[in-house]
């Protein structure tokens, strides 16, 4: 048990170095190739943001723990928009790009919207199991590919107007960013795998451990590396991380490993459980929406929600 401690805390002090590093990195690119910060973060930032719930998927899936995939998937995608922009939008509030809000936001949506549709086929199918299919798992990342036929888009039509001095030079930004997700990867590692230990000792549910261990540990990335660029007033990159990541964690850390590895039958994720990442979503656009940043007050409401249901998640254990 004190030997799991060690590991946790080391893995946080990794974690938040690896973050500091990483956001300093990932601007510095956007400047040295004159494309916008917000493309880096949906890109570079995310996706290296989403490298442990991906390498979490697709453990799980290997062995069998149909739970786990679902429950860090979605977990996550609650945790990124209720805890860390609930966070982030309490340390500064964020403005937010008519893009995110026009095209980015209603992406996340429609992702979400599907993986529910396809999560309920008791509700509505008449089915006697809830079940994702290989077929669900191709639908996924077709419905994934119109964000990354978006994404290319905009690198083709839209130089970035901010013209500010880089802090590093391209191979040191490339270099350094590299270092960055390795340090996240590593550290986010650390924490879920002594976390989960400490849990596994403690007798706790595998949908509690996916839910809320494995969920937050593994969104650990993206809540230090979006706390560490709102400090730095980087918010572009705060708030397109949490964005890109929820699309990419739908998309692939999801889709990719049904697809590839067949069906995750008669799972104990709830329909709670996927309401609430769809309703996170949704309140994320109508915040965004109504006058284009999350504030302070925002940020409560989204960390007021997170702690009711996290709560339930506990009490119903």
């Amino acid at each position: 048990m004190i030997i799991q401690i060690l590991l946790l805390i080391v893995g946080f002090i990794v974690l938040i170095k690896g973050a500091d590093l990483f956001v300093d990195a990932a601007s510095s690119l956007a400047s040295n190739f004159k494309i916008s910060k917000m493309l880096i973060a949906l890109t570079v930032v995310s996706f290296g943001t989403s490298a442990p719930e991906l390498a979490v998927s697709i453990k799980s899936m290997l062995s069998g723990s149909g739970d786990i995939v679902l429950g860090n998937v979605i977990g996550s995608n609650i945790v990124n928009i209720l805890l860390i922009l609930g966070v982030s939008g309490c340390v500064h509030f964020l403005n937010v790009k008519n893009a995110t809000v026009k095209k980015e936001l209603p992406i996340t949506i429609l992702l979400s919207t599907l993986l529910f549709v396809l999560m309920n086929d008791k509700l509505l199918s008449g089915t006697k199991i809830n079940n994702l299919t290989r077929s669900d798992g191709i639908t996924i990342i077709l419905f994934f590919l119109v964000f990354i036929y978006y994404l290319i888009s905009t690198m083709r039509n839209k130089k970035d107007e901010n013209q500010e001095e880089p802090k590093y030079g391209i191979i040191k930004s490339l270099i350094f960013t590299l270092i960055g997700i390795v340090c996240l990867v590593l550290g986010s590692n650390a924490v879920v795998d002594s976390a989960s230990h400490i849990a596994s000792m403690l007798g706790v549910s595998e949908r509690m451990i996916s839910l809320t261990i494995i969920a937050l540990g593994t969104s650990l990335p993206e809540l230090v590396t979006s706390v560490v660029a709102t400090k730095k007033g980087e918010y572009d990159i705060a708030i397109g991380n949490v964005v890109g990541s929820n699309i990419f964690n739908i998309g692939i850390v999801l889709g990719m490993p049904i697809a590839v590895f067949g069906s995750i039958s008669s799972f104990n994720i709830n329909i709670i459980d996927i309401t609430m990442m769809l309703l996170s979503a949704v309140l994320l656009f109508l915040f965004c929406f109504k006058d284009r940043k999350i504030s302070k007050i925002e940020g409560i409401i989204f960390i007021l929600i997170f702690v009711i249901y996290y709560s339930f998640v506990i009490i119903t254990n």
